[in-house]
């Protein structure tokens, strides 16, 4: 009885591990790669865990945010699978360093050339996305989740704050506050090779300098070798004409 008692509870302790812990690891979500500050650019990963045993994940749809379109969309290839951007009109153009644009990226979909993502298994989807929006604090990432048996699960219910966890939450990217000197990570590492080569033109002066100065001493002190010789040589042929005398 004692025995029986404890496995009991040990499997509804299991059961309730599993409960709690499932929802956190089971749904597609992205992530930046270090910030995704307003206003700038940054790379996110949309991960796309399996939640089946017995059907591979075969394709994933992702719908980008139309109240607030990003002017850029650059996918990183991913080995085995085939991208499709589609883009559509926008109502309203964005404006972008100057120029107006009328379109945008509203989807990406990655389609398996093979046997996709297996059971026990996920996969990261890497897309370069900006200008990120200042007016908002993050953005929703409406996404389909395909199966090799055809079942699809739509991650498309956005999570209500002071709400618990919808079963099928769409994936949101999380905001950072804009860079201080307003032009992102771009304009510091831009800064950053002017330093350098500022840095380095200096060095290369300053050897330069270096080396103009030993050449002109090296110089001055060759003539006047040079004249010394020549006063010697005179001297010995004039105290030589003497002795003669």
């Amino acid at each position: 009885m004692k025995a029986s008692r404890i496995a009991v509870a040990g499997a509804v302790a299991g059961a309730a591990v599993l409960a709690v812990s499932s929802p956190c690891f089971a749904h597609v979500s992205v992530q930046p790669e270090g910030e995704a500050a307003k206003g700038g650019y940054a790379v996110v990963g949309f991960k796309v865990p399996n939640e089946r045993d017995n059907a591979s994940t075969t394709k994933l749809e992702v719908t980008f945010p139309s109240d607030h379109p990003l002017s850029s969309v650059l996918p990183q290839p991913v080995e085995g699978w085939d991208i499709k951007v589609t883009k559509s009109r926008l109502a309203e153009p964005l404006e972008v360093h100057g120029k107006k644009i009328d379109e945008a990226v509203t989807k990406v979909t990655w389609t398996a050339k093979g046997d996709g993502i297996e059971p026990g298994f996920y996969q990261k989807f890497p897309v370069s996305v900006g200008t990120l929006p200042e007016d908002t604090d993050q953005l929703v990432f409406k996404a389909l989740q395909t199966y090799s048996n055809k079942e699809v699960v739509r991650w498309i219910e956005v999570p209500q704050e002071g709400q618990d966890e919808p079963d099928n939450p769409a994936p949101v990217l999380a905001l950072s506050a804009p860079a201080e000197d307003g032009h992102g990570h771009g304009a510091a590492a831009d800064d950053k090779a002017s330093d350098d080569a500022e840095q380095a033109s200096a060095e290369t002066t300053a050897a330069s300098d270096d080396s103009g100065g030993t050449d002109t001493t090296a110089r001055v002190l060759g003539v006047v070798g040079i004249v010394v010789g020549a006063a010697g040589v005179a001297y010995g042929v004039l105290a030589g004409r003497r002795r003669s005398a």
